[in-house]
């Protein structure tokens, strides 16, 4: 185990790709937020704000994270779990758990708030990681050690639903599925409990009304660009407008509140919008850049036997690109509506905080397998 005081300086790429999207997401929500924040709370650069504080305390946490040794995640990976899972089951007590459009998502904490299902991202990973490790006879020859992560998975992702955020269930089960299948389970284990889970899925989708109205919207929003569409109309909207170089920034008429939730879960749509398809091809190349380096710092953890340091990276490197994969897809038509966060760039603290983190733990297992290597 390295030890917390011998530390390299961090990977440069890695770091330099993180600092980029965190620039371009305080760029962005500056941006798209300065109309709607002078409307709502009288003072343009409201959100602006908070997010620079979000910033700090990311960075801040970050620090912290990587000063970890690695050792200390694979020790407390149980603890992480089992922290995450009392915060999902806490936020929806009534009262506790605060309900924003029919979803109780959020744990107040004066003027802040907290989303556990960001949290549980990754603990999740740190858990199987470190699970993978320990029990990795089991886990490639077995049904035992295979539906065990199961079980911890479908207690997760149950209370994910009860709240309910169906795209955060979505990424942790691709996720834990994707780390089982890289850490090298049989085949057929994993395409059984594979179609059992997306037979689920299938099930949880025609089971709300909602959710199947979300879907056909997709498919066709100008059928009802004015209900149903609205939103995703509104964004292809500021696609169309910015073209080749975009309006320019700060120029985007659809942040005037045509496109709801524009500095949240849509702000990729008014980027594109005020830098063009160029700005848009640069901040894609940056997430294909951050993932492919990470899977690339997993696989030298992997040839130097730090087989928890490379599922940790693989973990992270699978939820950067399903959240920036869907967020990018559904604010551009591609897929149907879903609130997720595209990662770094979009606004909420939990979403920065945790984003940080999980690079910063990236950072340190380079760290490590670099010094390991020197002393080699």
């Amino acid at each position: 185990m390295t030890s917390a005081r011998v530390l390299a300086l961090p990977d440069k790429p890695l770091a330099l790709l993180g600092l980029a999207l965190l620039l371009v997401g305080l760029v962005a929500i500056s941006s798209a937020s300065i109309e709607y924040a002078d409307w709502n709370y009288q003072d343009p650069w409201f959100h602006t704000q908070r997010h620079l504080i979000y910033l700090l305390l990311a960075l801040t946490g970050a620090t912290l994270v990587y000063r970890m040794p690695t050792g200390f995640w694979l020790d407390t990976g149980w603890v992480w779990l089992f922290l995450a899972l009392a915060l999902l089951i806490l936020v929806l007590i009534p009262g506790v758990g605060r309900e924003v459009n029919g979803s109780q998502r959020w744990l107040p904490l004066g003027p802040f708030t907290l989303q556990p299902s960001e949290f549980a991202k990754l603990a999740i990973v740190v858990y199987l990681a470190g699970y993978m490790v320990r029990r990795e006879h089991e886990v490639r020859h077995e049904w035992q050690g295979f539906l065990k992560p199961m079980a911890v998975l479908f207690a997760a992702t149950l209370l994910l639903m009860i709240e309910p955020d169906f795209g955060a269930t979505v990424i942790v089960a691709g996720t834990a599925f994707g780390m089982l299948f890289l850490a090298g389970v049989k085949l057929g284990h994993f395409l059984i409990v594979l179609l059992g889970a997306l037979g689920a899925m299938l099930v949880l989708v025609v089971s709300e009304p909602y959710r199947v109205q979300r879907l056909t919207a997709y498919t066709d929003p100008w059928a009802d660009p004015y209900n149903t569409g609205f939103q995703l109309t509104q964004s292809l909207i500021a696609f169309g407008r910015g073209e080749w170089l975009g309006v320019g920034l700060g120029n985007s008429v659809q942040k005037l509140f045509y496109l709801p939730e524009a500095h949240t879960d849509f702000v990729f749509a008014i980027w594109a919008e005020e830098m063009g398809f160029i700005g848009a091809l640069l901040v894609i190349a940056l997430y294909v850049g951050l993932i492919g380096r990470i899977f690339w710092v997993g696989r030298r953890a992997l040839d130097r036997r730090n087989a928890f340091g490379a599922y940790v990276c693989y973990g992270v490197a699978l939820i950067f690109s399903g959240q920036a994969f869907i967020n990018m897809g559904v604010s551009s038509g591609l897929l149907p509506t879903k609130g997720l966060t595209l990662p770094f760039v979009s606004y909420g603290g939990t979403s920065l905080i945790v984003c940080c983190a999980m690079l910063a733990l990236v950072l340190r297992i380079e760290c490590d397998t670099r010094l390991k290597r020197k002393r080699r």
